[in-house]
């Protein structure tokens, strides 16, 4: 048995998957910080360049007033940011001066941790916007690879990638990112091996949600196969699409063994804290989500789902979603199997719903379809269906 860090997604990732990334404020966040800071975290997923625009667009807030206040409240704890290609708030790709400037801002603002994430797990980016991150002053660079399911994603892909990216040596740990929970106990036990098995040194992490229940289970076996780091939540932001609980995984990872060595007075106190708060403010309190096998197939994130459904709900066409979730699986495959993340899975989604709303399949397509199968955010996995790609293009 080891010792297992954790993690908090509490402001950053639970806060978006299960109170659509407004659920708190500076003022929220910066009140239960110092008790963040005591309890041990391996650092905090704070912020994305996302994240910095909902706080102008829907608080009315300041993002770097935010990150430096927060900084100032947890000088033991590093504060994560997770890039997601070369973009900063806007989906356009930025040029590497834009990016590097943006980088080095948030590292004076605070920032000690730079989660470097691809859509496409495109190594060579990916190496990249490690360089950038690295000259910015960036203190830990982490690698961000994204789970997906697909023919060609085995095992033995994972564990390629991960050797391309840490034989490198320009990254400080790995970490495993399962936005659709989709890693079965299983599946960890084969994957997290593998995965070290090419990685030397450095710590491997892991990041999933409990959409479909399986994540806690997950987090389990992943912690008997050497995991270093587990991404949990206060339980009042957990669960749901979210990530497990961090007072039930500390409990579980103690009971089969392992050592969590953390605050448990803080640790109370931080989950008294967000729970009183989101009872006050009407946030969802949500437990995992029930076992659903179409998940594997479809693979959309709750939060993409959920939207879905709301639009489906709006228009009295609820009826629908079961063709268009096998529609999704469809246009999936049709454009390379490309990983249900951010913004793939809301371009994949969108394109369904509009194949079984319109008289015929890809008669209106929206311009970053479009985009997607110009090239313009990479190149997919696998090849897309020449006839669509031709008709697309």
């Amino acid at each position: 048995m080891s010792t297992i860090k954790l993690l908090d997604t509490t402001v950053r990732d639970g806060n978006q998957s299960n109170w659509g990334a407004t659920g708190l404020d500076t003022g929220m966040m910066q009140q239960i910080a110092p008790v963040m800071d005591r309890v041990g975290f391996d650092a905090i997923d704070f912020t994305t360049s996302t994240h910095m625009a909902v706080a102008v667009r829907f608080k009315k807030e300041d993002p770097w007033e935010r990150l430096r206040l927060f900084r100032e409240a947890t000088p033991n704890t590093p504060l994560s940011f997770l890039t997601t290609g070369m973009r900063f708030i806007s989906w356009e790709a930025a040029s590497e001066e834009l990016m590097e400037f943006a980088f080095r801002l948030l590292v004076n603002n605070g920032i000690r941790r730079f989660a470097v994430m691809d859509p496409m797990n495109n190594v060579p980016a990916m190496l990249n916007m490690a360089d950038l991150t690295r000259k910015a002053g960036g203190e830990q660079i982490v690698a961000a690879l994204t789970f997906t399911l697909s023919p060609m994603h085995d095992d033995a892909h994972w564990a390629e990638k991960a050797k391309a990216l840490t034989e490198t040596g320009k990254f400080d740990k790995l970490y495993i990112k399962d936005p659709g929970g989709l890693i079965s106990a299983e599946r960890a036990k084969t994957l997290m091996p593998a995965v070290k098995a090419v990685m030397g040194d450095i710590p491997l992490e892991f990041h999933s949600h409990t959409t479909i229940g399986l994540a806690s289970f997950a987090y389990l076996e992943a912690a008997n196969q050497g995991v270093y780091s587990l991404h949990t939540s206060a339980s009042s932001a957990a669960n749901g699409t979210g990530q497990p609980s961090m007072s039930t995984t500390i409990g579980n990872l103690r009971d089969i063994g392992h050592t969590v060595d953390v605050d448990d007075e803080a640790v109370a106190e931080m989950d008294s804290y967000f729970s009183v708060l989101a009872q006050a403010e009407g946030l969802s309190a949500r437990g995992p989500g029930d076992y659903d096998r179409r998940y594997f197939h479809h693979q959309i994130p709750g939060g993409v789902l959920g939207t879905m459904i709301r639009q489906l709900q709006e228009t009295k066409r609820e009826h629908l979603l079961p063709a268009v979730l096998k529609e999704v699986e469809k246009v999936r495959a049709e454009l390379g199997y490309p990983i249900m993340v951010t913004p793939f899975s809301q371009l994949v989604a969108t394109q369904a719903l509009l194949n079984v709303t319109s008289a015929e399949r890809y008669q209106v397509v929206p311009d970053e379809v479009t985009r997607y199968v110009l090239g313009r955010f990479g190149t997919p996995a696998m090849p897309m269906d020449a006839n669509i790609e031709d008709r697309l293009k």
